[in-house]
């Protein structure tokens, strides 16, 4: 088995002096890809400290309830379905002391992907993509509790319902969506979409799940008690990472070849208008406090910072690649 002697190059800087976009605490993390970071972006101080990492690199981030512990899973360095290495640990980053305070091995190469916390059962649970599961991790001992079989390949992100009942994957090249079970840790269903995929989120509501055609400008929008596509969404471009604002009245969703965001009325699924970002945006985080949009732009070492007020933009540096988000509130 070959063990993976990764560390974490960690970038403290500050966030921006802008009164609607302030607030008192909280750290937002950002995976590199390509510069193979993890930036921490904290509104109260401007230090740097960098370590770095070796061989691999993670492309995805959660944070632990408490704000104190990052999850980073060592992908590899390919492309979803494409060769290259196969990543089989996740980092644990203690975000006060900037440092790896544990690894979780699963055992043999699995593609670790997308973390999720589960608050409610107190569960992390990680894509692990070439065991066609979601492997469900002790955030306390970080040992392996159980896996979930995702019914399809490639099962690369997930996203958890806001009633907590139920987990979705994005199922790239199959282009479909698997619905879990997260009590009886059971595949309940594999929807069918598109002929490929990516990304998912769901809405405020757990009435509908998002997910975009990755070969075609197209948003789908999946009824989640029947469990099939209700409509698509004409886009302006491809869609790619999603989140729905807290109010629920609208879908920000990211399109990187159009360098653009665009915002979707949720009450009748058409689009209100779209908003200019650096190239090649990826996710969108939404802060907890509900006023700003967080969009991760991968081919320009930037964050945009959407006020949710007003649809200002402002934008924060990071690394190279940026692309998953996660929000550690500071305690």
């Amino acid at each position: 088995m070959r063990h993976l002697r990764s560390t974490v190059c960690i970038l403290y800087t500050c966030l921006f002096s802008a009164a609607a976009l302030a607030q008192k605490t909280g750290t937002l993390l950002v995976a590199n890809q390509k510069d193979r970071t993890l930036s921490l972006i904290n509104i109260e101080t401007t230090s740097q400290i960098a370590i770095p990492e070796e061989h691999v690199t993670g492309h995805e981030v959660a944070a632990s309830p408490d704000g104190r512990t990052a999850y980073v899973p060592i992908y590899g360095n390919a492309g979803v379905g494409h060769p290259g290495t196969d990543g089989q640990e996740m980092l644990v980053i203690d975000v006060s002391s900037h440092k790896v305070v544990g690894t979780v091995d699963f055992g043999h190469p699995v593609r670790p992907h997308k973390p999720v916390y589960d608050a409610k059962r107190n569960v992390l649970y990680v894509t692990t993509e070439l065991d066609n599961t979601v492997t469900a991790i002790d955030p306390r001992t970080l040992k392996i509790l159980y896996s979930i079989p995702t019914g399809a390949i490639e099962s690369h992100m997930l996203a958890l319902s806001h009633d907590d009942r139920l987990g979705y994957t994005a199922n790239v090249s199959p282009g479909s969506v698997s619905v879990l079970d997260l009590s009886t840790h059971k595949n309940l269903a594999v929807i069918p979409v598109a002929p490929h995929v990516q990304r998912i989120s769901v809405s405020n509501d757990d009435k509908f799940v998002f997910t975009s055609d990755s070969s075609a400008p197209r948003l789908a929008v999946i009824d989640a008690s029947a469990r099939k596509v209700k409509t698509w969404i004409d886009l302006p471009a491809k869609g790619y990472g999603s989140a729905p604002t807290p109010d629920g009245h609208f879908l920000i969703l990211a399109l990187p070849a159009a360098a653009k965001v665009a915002i979707i009325n949720l009450a009748d699924f058409t689009i209100t208008k779209t908003i200019d970002v650096p190239k090649s945006p990826q996710e969108v985080l939404i802060r907890p406090d509900g006023k700003v949009a967080y969009v991760s732009c991968n081919s320009s070492h930037q964050i945009a910072a959407i006020d949710l007020s007003n649809w200002s933009v402002t934008l924060l540096e990071a690394g190279e690649g940026a692309d998953g988000l996660a929000w550690a509130n500071n305690r």
